[in-house]
């Protein structure tokens, strides 16, 4: 199987790139590049909108995703609450190359969180982590006509599963970002590479685009 995802992925011509900056301290978010989360997939348009920033620094990838949309649902809370139905904002990444296991970082307005791992969604597990609030710092705020999540994936974090890991300028990371609101008024579904299964399905790391830390 995973030979055949490489010779798909070897096929497509439509890899988007971004191309992440280096900050020292708290970023400044209006000089990181913005990439829209704008292939829209599987609905029609409901004038949903959607963007991601990211940074680093040598400890920690920083992220700011936001939503432009006017009916915000924000009903999952807890440990086993479930972002994806709420309004929500997610990214997807794969920290090695050649190695098809991915985090998906998962949030909804009210802050409530998915932290998952595995290679698919057949092969996929949920992540409790003990202090995950502290963890990855993330604080949600409502917009003029949005919403939006900042928060941080702390490389000691990806260490436990990676123990190679190490953020340096040069390195490449497979990732996708993506907006969807399964229990919406209006579902949606949205990414920023675009993906090429003909149902409702983000997790695929053979879809996601790249993400370089400059």
């Amino acid at each position: 199987r995973s030979r055949a995802m490489s010779e798909r992925a070897a096929r497509r011509c439509d890899v988007n790139i971004y191309t992440a900056p280096h900050v020292s301290g708290a970023p400044d978010w209006s000089a990181v590049p913005s990439a829209e989360i704008g292939n829209l997939l599987w609905t029609e348009s409901c004038g949903v909108r959607a963007w991601a920033q990211l940074c680093w620094t040598e400890d920690a990838l920083r992220l700011r995703l936001r939503a432009a949309e006017r009916d915000i649902r924000a009903e999952e809370r807890g440990l086993l609450g479930m972002p994806c139905r709420d309004s929500c904002l997610e990214f997807f990444f794969c920290p090695s190359a050649g190695d098809l296991r991915y985090f998906n970082i998962e949030f909804s307005p009210s802050g409530c969180m998915y932290l998952g791992f595995g290679r698919s969604i057949e092969e996929h597990s949920r992540l409790l982590v003990t202090g995950a609030e502290a963890l990855f710092g993330a604080r949600t705020r409502r917009t003029d006509g949005g919403w939006e999540v900042r928060y941080r994936v702390p490389a000691e974090f990806v260490r436990r599963f990676f123990p190679e890991f190490e953020l340096r300028r040069g390195l490449r990371l497979r990732g996708n970002f993506y907006k969807c609101g399964d229990a919406t008024v209006q579902p949606h579904y949205l990414a920023w590479n675009p993906v090429t299964s003909a149902v409702p399905a983000f997790h695929r790391p053979e879809d996601f685009g790249e993400i370089v830390l400059g």
